[in-house]
Formats: C-alpha cells, sequence, structure tokens
C-alpha cells in the first residue's frame, strides 16, 4: 500500500491500544505526522508509544487515557481536542464491544456498554471532529464496522445491530459530504484473529460461534485493505478475497431464505446450550 497520501497528516484512532486500532498506528506510523491514541487502558498506551516511536522517532504522539462508555470522558476528550491546536484530518473510529450469547441472557451493562461506544460514541466524536476535517484539505474518516451489519445474526443481536447503524451511517454520511474535501469509508472486516472474539464471549460460553480458520483474515491484511480503500476514496471494504465474493453472494439472497437459514442456526445453537458438556 502507498501510505503518500497519508503523510504528514494528524490521525485520531479510537480502541488504538489493542487489535485493529494498535495495527493501525502501527502500519501509518512511518507517514503520519502526529497520531492522537484513545484508549482506555492506559499501560498498553504506553506500551504502544514506545514501540511507534521506535519505527518513526520524529512522529508526535498524544495519548489519551478515555473510556467512551463513559459521556463526561468522553466529552471532556473532545473539550481538550478543541483546545489543544490540532486540526484533525483522519478520523478512525475503531473502538468497539461486542457480546455473545442469547439476548434474553444477557446482562444490561454489556449490552449498555455496546450502545454507548459502537453507536453514541461514534456518532459524537464524528460530529466534533467533522469541523476540523471540512477544513482540511483532505479529511478523511474510517469506521470501523463488520460483515455482521449486513444481516441479523441470532446470539448477536444488539451488536450486529449497532454495526449495522454504522455500517448505514457511514453510508449516509458519505453522501451528504461528496461535494465537500471529506471522504468516508466503511470497514467491514470478517473473522479476525484477535482479542476482540473472547472479550465478546460470556463466561461459561463455549465459543462454538468460531469462524473456520480459511474464513479468518490477518489483522494485517485488514488494516492494509482498510487504507488502500481510504487512499482511493472507496465507500465500502470487505476484506479477504472469500469473505468479500462470500458476502457479495449473501446480498442477493432473498431475505426469507435468509431467515430460513438463520433460524436453523438459532435452533442449533439452542440445542448445542443445552447438551451436556463432554470431557
Amino acid at each position: 500500500m502507498r501510505k503518500s497520501q497519508f503523510t504528514g497528516r494528524i490521525a485520531l484512532i479510537t480502541g488504538a491500544s489493542a487489535g485493529i486500532g494498535r495495527e493501525f498506528a502501527m502500519q501509518l506510523a512511518p507517514a503520519l505526522n502526529t497520531i492522537v491514541l484513545v484508549a482506555r487502558r492506559g499501560d498498553r498506551l504506553e506500551a504502544l508509544e514506545s514501540e511507534l516511536t521506535s519505527i518513526n522517532p520524529k512522529l508526535k504522539l498524544f495519548s489519551c487515557e478515555v473510556d467512551l462508555r463513559n459521556r463526561d470522558q468522553l466529552e471532556a476528550f473532545c473539550d481538550w481536542l478543541d483546545e489543544s491546536g490540532l486540526s484533525i484530518d483522519f478520523l478512525i473510529n475503531n473502538a468497539g464491544l461486542g457480546d455473545h450469547g442469547p439476548f434474553r441472557e444477557s446482562e444490561w451493562q454489556r449490552v449498555s456498554s455496546m450502545l454507548k461506544v459502537n453507536v453514541y460514541a461514534l456518532t459524537y466524536l464524528t460530529f466534533r471532529v467533522l469541523p476540523f476535517l471540512r477544513r482540511s484539505k483532505r479529511g478523511a474518516i474510517l469506521n470501523v464496522s463488520s460483515i455482521a451489519s449486513f444481516l441479523p445474526v441470532p446470539n448477536s443481536a444488539v451488536y450486529a445491530s449497532t454495526k449495522a447503524y454504522v455500517t448505514s451511517f457511514s453510508e449516509a454520511l458519505r453522501a451528504e459530504l461528496r461535494s465537500s474535501n471529506v471522504s468516508v469509508t466503511v470497514l467491514c472486516p470478517g473473522p479476525i484473529s484477535t482479542e476482540f472474539l473472547s472479550l465478546a464471549t460470556r463466561a461459561g460460553e463455549i465459543q462454538n460461534h468460531m469462524a473456520p480458520e480459511w474464513f479468518v483474515v490477518p489483522v494485517q491484511q485488514v488494516v492494509r485493505e482498510a487504507l488502500e480503500a481510504v487512499r482511493k476514496d472507496r465507500a465500502r471494504v470487505v476484506p479477504g478475497a472469500f469473505v468479500n465474493f462470500t458476502m457479495t453472494i449473501v446480498a442477493f439472497i432473498p431475505m426469507f431464505i435468509k431467515r430460513l437459514v438463520l433460524n436453523e442456526r438459532a435452533r442449533r445453537d439452542v440445542t448445542n446450550r443445552q447438551s451436556p458438556s463432554t470431557v
């Protein structure tokens, strides 16, 4: 991927301490002028800072320990951003939370956290940063969604719904901003080998929803394809040729057939949960 388009830019990355967010910082570090790293875990941000500095000693870094579930912290961070003099021209809304299991058995705190981070924080941060992007001559927004946004997913009902919001919001915002100098791209990855899945799995749940290995795309490839899509001003990117092909086919399947498949999957999940475990 050619990084010349990102040279000298000032980026803000949420969820930067691990997974996709960390990989965005690593791949962009050689080109960027400044990165604002946002995450909950300060110790991981410190470790990431050291790695990024070794990649590019001239890179300016601002590590901000912010819990995006907390509206007061989110608003205080945005106020600081307004006063900092940093003219953000590349916003990567990567932070996200997941939860896997029947909605009827969910904990409201987990559901509420997903709504706050995946929907509210992403929307609010975009709203506050957009004036900077519009003043830039090359503003860009990259919102991280999921292939789960294309389907109602049993046992991930709220997560899939929040990602459907992210995808729809991104497409609509892109249309609104086409006459401006701000591009909007939505990243819809499939399964990735990061800690996200283990964090999304509830205590006592068996990870029987894991995708086959041949369907999993390395995080480095996901980020590489995402940045290439931003560079080419593409509206949407589904990393991995096989994943992209599969989701394209799924898009053309009538909804009544999808319902049959989803109902069978939900029934099978209930059976698996009720079956006694064997050793």
